[in-house]
């Protein structure tokens, strides 16, 4: 839920520091009534804090209140954005009364192998981390959906940019999540300004903290130019992924998605859709380069990621994609994603943890 408040400014570009002032007033009131606060060129939107800082976190070798779990701001992970991550959800089955973890292997795996490009080591393998995982949800006894950001970083202090000779510590925390793109069924599009990061300027394929400025600065363009989401090219022209989602398009009845060496995440959510896509639908799925002009006129096009799940996009630029609502293909995969998630389908269960 967001609380808008409009001032009826006259206009972004009023005179003098009334602007200020209305920002300060709203920030004000938003810690007032414990909102996050978030200033923009539209009305003020205040949306409710997500985090529950009650809750627990693993921080340090141990599972602690998430309010204790702090890092010095002198912290190298911080400094320069030294740290690797990896976004999961966990889903409630009500009918169930159980909580599911979905894929927690693969993601821990990938996890792993963003630190070894980072020259990081940690002490759990991937069913450690599954274990410390069990732990945490278990603690605060969760039933809701949920989000879990699991953090490898380095933890030394001081100044001096390298990878070597450095501590490495684990965190994860959890928060209460719902959609990720508000407007998930009917997105509007555009091509971002920005390229997505190669491959020999960042390891594209790790989920790299600092890495996350290119997506910050895709998101926000698109954002406040009044688009959902954005499309980024890379060095090459092709069409690699979203600010932090992988896509694909349907043409001419294929499924179409770039391969991982077009500077792309490789998605946990995007070989899961692959996979559903080829065993439940029957359709062919392919991984092969995309035209920018492809985008136009494909039949469906849909983004995936953890966080967003599976998002239709209708429109690209103002242009309509087939017929420009949400197609049969997206309808049907976007069903069957959230069974599986939710361990409703049996076919399915070595993705699903039960916590």
């Amino acid at each position: 839920m967001s609380v808008e408040l409009d001032f009826k400014r006259e206009s972004p570009k009023r005179q003098g520091n009334i602007w200020e002032q209305d920002q300060l007033r709203a920030k004000k009131e938003a810690w007032s009534i414990g909102y996050n606060f978030h200033a923009s060129d539209s009305p003020f939107i205040l949306s409710e804090v997500q985090v529950d800082l009650s809750k627990h976190a693993f921080f340090e070798g141990k599972n602690v209140p998430l309010s204790e779990a702090k890092i010095n701001i002198a912290t190298h992970g911080f400094l320069y954005g030294t740290a690797v991550f990896s976004g999961m959800r966990a889903y409630w089955n009500e009918e169930a009364k159980r909580l599911f973890v979905f894929r927690p292997y693969d993601h821990f795996h990938r996890l792993l192998n963003s630190a070894r490009m980072m020259a990081m080591n940690i002490p759990y393998d991937e069913a450690g981390l599954i274990q410390l995982t069990l732990d945490l949800l278990r603690t605060d006894n969760w039933q809701e959906d949920i989000y879990l950001r699991p953090t490898i970083y380095k933890a030394d202090m001081g100044i001096g940019v390298r990878l070597h000779d450095l501590k490495d510590e684990f965190s994860m925390f959890v928060m209460a999540f719902e959609k990720y793109v508000k407007n998930d069924a009917n997105a509007h599009l555009t091509f971002s300004s920005w390229r997505r990061i190669d491959d020999n300027v960042i390891p594209a394929r790790g989920k790299v903290a600092g890495a996350y400025a290119n997506s910050a600065l895709i998101k926000t363009d698109a954002n406040r130019a009044g688009f959902d989401e954005a499309i980024v090219l890379d060095s090459n022209g092709h069409v690699s992924e979203g600010s932090a989602m992988n896509i694909f398009m349907m043409r001419d009845g294929v499924l179409v998605t770039p391969p991982s060496t077009d500077n792309i995440l490789e998605g946990i959510t995007r070989r899961s859709v692959m996979e559903l896509a080829r065993n439940e639908l029957g359709l062919e799925v392919v991984e092969r380069s995309i035209d920018r002009t492809e985008v136009f006129i494909a039949e469906e096009l849909f983004m995936t990621g953890t966080a967003a799940q599976i998002v239709a996009a209708t429109r690209v630029d103002y242009r309509p994609i087939g017929s420009g609502v949400m197609g049969p293909v997206t309808t049907k995969l976007r069903a069957l994603f959230d069974d599986v998630v939710r361990a409703k389908l049996p076919k399915y269960k070595d993705w699903n943890l039960e916590v």
